[in-house]
Parts: structure tokens; C-alpha cells; sequence
């Protein structure tokens, strides 16, 4: 008995062991990947830079940088500084230090939506329909988010497998839309989503697509729904465009450019993303299960400026939730606080826009459009706005700002904005009209807000 346990002991410690090599050998494999990933991002942002000219100023090392802010604490690792608080106070390649400071974050002059590009007045609902309107989209396809390509792929859905939860109260189907690829068959961009079905529903359901970085989905979110008696579908966006500089030559990007270096108005991942998800709306449209009417889109920080711009681009989405967006979705970008655009323009985040919104690094008072502008072109549709207490970096207040600048073109179609004139106490939910706004008290995240959206949402998914 005595060299049974020994022998089964051994064999524990060798499988532990094992396990531990595994383990490493998949972090060290993971560090080797990151580090080519990053490699690649740094040639093709150089590369896009060289294409448009654009010279980054030589700025002197932080340290002795004189615009550093007084208040700057080294992080104890080394890699830069924070304030006090331990919040990041990160420098642009333009020299700009993010700002957390009211007082000094309020010096810009917004776009007005309701005035032509001529400086003739948008006094009615044909004008906004037929001339700004479209002023506004060429503004944000040719400086900011790129042009879809007219040459775009088809994509033909199947559903490839159907479930039931172990209870029985959620049907469960993944979802796989394959892009044909004859052109450039050396990128394999797929979309892939999963469906939750509340499995009692006598007819059409609503329904709400997140975009997502998987799509396994979020339990209590898919139940929360599902109980509501909607259905909910998550997108996975890796799988049709990787969220880097290093992949803007595969995935739907590549595919259409044939691997090839972006023009000035090319897409960028946001709208990259953007377009796979009208592509699945274009799917739930056909599912006798969906209320075709009733589909809304969601998605929390980068997939929260993603839905923002999806539900901007395509009117068929018949509600948006943005939660937590930040700069490039729902905070303006002219305001100088937390996430800023020139932090959007640099090496780790320029491939979510087109590479001519590099050029307004450092020189924001030129940028065309502002935040409010992409929640005007949602308008009539009813569109929630969230942040957080704690998550500053997204910074709450330029959202709320931005809804408070969008409401002109809500009252103009006839609908309800922003009535508060103040920004709202933790936790007031700001839902009486089409365009709503919530600060949750809390962090970074959308589970908080969920609920009150669903009480928001009611009014229109009935």
C-alpha cells in the first residue's frame, strides 16, 4: 500500500509539473506573440505616418519634459507617471499630458450640428435629412472612421449548432457568417456570434447584439434579457478584424485591400467592426424568431464607441446603447480630459480610425465633428449613454456634455434630449427622452447600467 500511494504520488507531481511547463511555455509563447504583434504595429504606424507626411515632434524625455504636470508621481516600475490618486497621466507623441483638471479642460468651441457648411441654418427636418445630415457622415467617413469599400465580400450565415440550457429556459445557437475570401485568400475573416433565446417566447422577440471581444456571452447579462423576454446575440469582433495596428493586413481590412497599406480614407477597425455588425443585422432580419423592427446594438468601452458608430452609420438599428465609450464614441473630443484625440492618433489605438485622423494630433480645433455630432446622427432613434463614477479616463462629464450639444437635433425631429442642466447626481438615470444619459457609481463596466436600460428600452420594444 505503502508504494502504491509513493507511485501515485509521483504521478501527481509529474502531472503538476507538467502542467507547469505548459503553463509557462504558453505565457512565454504569448510574450513571444505580443512582442511580434507590437513589432508590426510600430512598422505599419510608421509606415502610415511616412504616407501622409506626418513628422512626429522630438520631445525631450519625461522626465524633463517642463509641460510634465506638477502633480506627476513616477510609477514605482519605472514606465512613466501618475498624479496622486494613481491615475495615468500619459504624454502624446504630440507632447499633450492627459488632463484631469476641470479648469482646464473646457477651452473648445463645438461643430454646431443645425448649421451648413455654408453657415445657412438647419431650420427643419428636410434640411437636416438631405444636407447636413450627409455633410455630417462624409465628415466622419473622410477624417475619421474611413470609407466602407464598395468592393466589400458577401457573407452567407448558417447556423451551425442549437442548444438548450441544462434548465431548459434558453435556446442557444451559434451563428457563423463566412466571408468569401476568392480575392485575397490569404486572410480568413469570419463572423461569428452567439444567439440566447428566451425558450418560452410565443413569437418575435427583440433583440440586442453586443459587440463583444468573444462570443460566449456574459450569464447574467443573457439572463437578466432572456427574463425580460428579449434575446440577445454577442458578436465576436477579433474574429473578423484583430483589434491592432499589426493585423490591418488581414481580417476584413486586409481582405478588401489585399494586404496592402491603407489610403487616407480607408477604414479602420471601429468601422471594420461596424460593417460586420449591419451584416448580422442583416441576418437577425431573417430569423422569423427576431421582431426585425425591434434590434438593438450595445457595447461597453471600445465596443461602446463601436455600437455608437454602427448605430450612426446604419438606421436600422432601432436603439443604441454606448457604455463607457470615451474618446472616438461618446466624450467629446475637443474637451481636454482623460482619454484624449491625440492618445486615439498614436501607435496603440490609430487603427480603430482612418489613417487622415492621425492628422489632427496635436491639432484638435481643426477636427471637423465632435462626439455630439455621431449621437445626432442616431437621431430620432432612442440612445442611452452611460459612464462610471471611478472611470474618469472615459470621462463622464464630456459625455453628458455631448448629450446635452446633441439634444437640438432631437427637439429639431421632434423627440426629447437632454433636459437636465446639470450633470446628474451618481446613479439619476436621465431616461425620460429619446436621448438618455446614467453615471453609475462605479467603475469601468456596463453591468450597472443594464437594468436601467432595459426600464429605458421598454418604450420602445413592446
Amino acid at each position: 500500500m505503502k508504494y502504491i500511494f509513493r507511485i501515485t504520488a509521483f504521478v501527481v507531481i509529474a502531472l503538476a509539473a507538467e502542467n507547469t511547463f505548459a503553463q509557462t511555455l504558453t505565457k512565454e509563447q504569448a510574450a513571444l506573440e505580443r512582442t511580434k504583434t507590437d513589432s508590426l504595429t510600430k512598422v505599419n504606424y510608421q509606415q502610415t505616418l511616412q504616407s501622409l507626411g506626418i513628422k512626429l515632434p522630438v520631445l525631450p524625455p519625461q522626465a524633463d519634459d517642463p509641460a510634465r504636470p506638477k502633480n506627476s508621481v513616477p510609477r514605482a516600475n519605472g514606465s512613466g507617471y501618475t498624479d496622486a490618486k494613481g491615475m495615468s497621466l500619459t504624454r502624446s507623441p504630440w507632447g499633450a499630458w492627459v488632463n484631469y483638471d476641470e479648469d482646464k479642460a473646457n477651452d473648445y468651441t463645438l461643430p454646431d450640428p443645425l448649421v451648413l457648411k455654408n453657415g445657412k441654418p438647419v431650420n427643419n427636418a428636410q434640411i437636416w435629412w438631405k444636407q447636413r445630415r450627409p455633410e455630417i457622415i462624409s465628415d466622419y467617413e473622410t477624417s475619421v472612421f474611413g470609407r466602407v469599400p464598395k468592393n466589400t465580400p458577401k457573407v452567407k450565415f448558417e447556423v451551425t449548432d442549437v442548444d438548450k440550457t441544462t434548465d431548459g429556459s434558453t435556446i442557444k445557437k451559434t451563428i457563423v457568417g463566412h466571408i468569401d475570401n476568392s480575392g485575397y485568400p490569404a486572410t480568413q475573416p469570419v463572423i461569428k456570434m452567439t444567439l440566447f433565446l428566451p425558450a418560452n417566447a410565443l413569437g418575435p422577440v427583440p433583440l440586442m447584439v453586443i459587440a463583444s471581444s468573444n462570443s460566449s456571452g456574459n450569464a447574467q447579462t443573457i439572463k437578466l434579457l432572456n427574463n425580460t423576454g428579449w434575446a440577445i446575440a454577442y458578436f465576436d469582433t477579433n474574429a473578423l478584424q484583430t483589434d491592432n495596428g499589426a493585423g490591418l493586413s488581414n481580417g476584413i481590412i486586409g481582405l478588401v485591400n489585399k494586404g496592402k497599406l491603407r489610403g487616407p480614407e480607408d477604414w479602420g477597425v471601429l468601422r471594420a467592426w461596424s460593417w460586420g455588425m449591419s451584416r448580422a443585422l442583416d441576418y437577425f432580419e431573417t430569423d422569423k424568431t427576431i421582431n426585425p423592427k425591434q434590434i438593438g446594438i450595445e457595447g461597453h468601452s471600445r465596443w461602446g464607441k463601436t455600437a455608437l458608430l454602427a448605430g450612426a452609420m446604419d438606421q436600422r438599428w432601432a436603439i443604441v446603447f454606448a457604455s463607457c465609450s470615451g474618446s472616438g464614441g461618446a466624450s467629446l473630443e475637443k474637451r481636454n480630459f482623460g482619454e484624449n484625440l491625440d492618445l486615439i492618433a498614436a501607435e496603440n489605438e490609430y487603427h480603430w480610425m482612418a489613417p487622415n485622423f492621425i492628422k489632427y494630433g496635436g491639432n484638435w480645433k481643426a477636427f471637423p465633428v465632435d462626439a455630439h455630432d455621431m449621437m445626432a446622427l442616431v437621431a430620432p432613434r432612442p440612445l442611452f449613454v452611460t459612464g462610471g463614477t471611478q472611470d474618469i479616463w472615459a470621462d463622464p462629464v464630456g459625455e453628458f456634455k455631448a448629450c446635452v450639444a446633441a439634444t437640438p437635433v432631437y427637439t429639431l425631429l421632434g423627440k426629447t434630449g437632454i433636459t437636465a442642466g446639470e450633470f446628474p447626481a451618481p446613479d439619476v438615470s436621465l431616461i425620460n427622452g429619446e436621448l438618455a444619459f446614467r453615471n453609475h457609481e462605479g467603475g469601468h463596466t456596463d453591468s450597472m447600467d443594464w437594468p436601467v436600460f432595459i426600464d429605458f428600452a421598454k418604450k420602445y420594444f413592446k
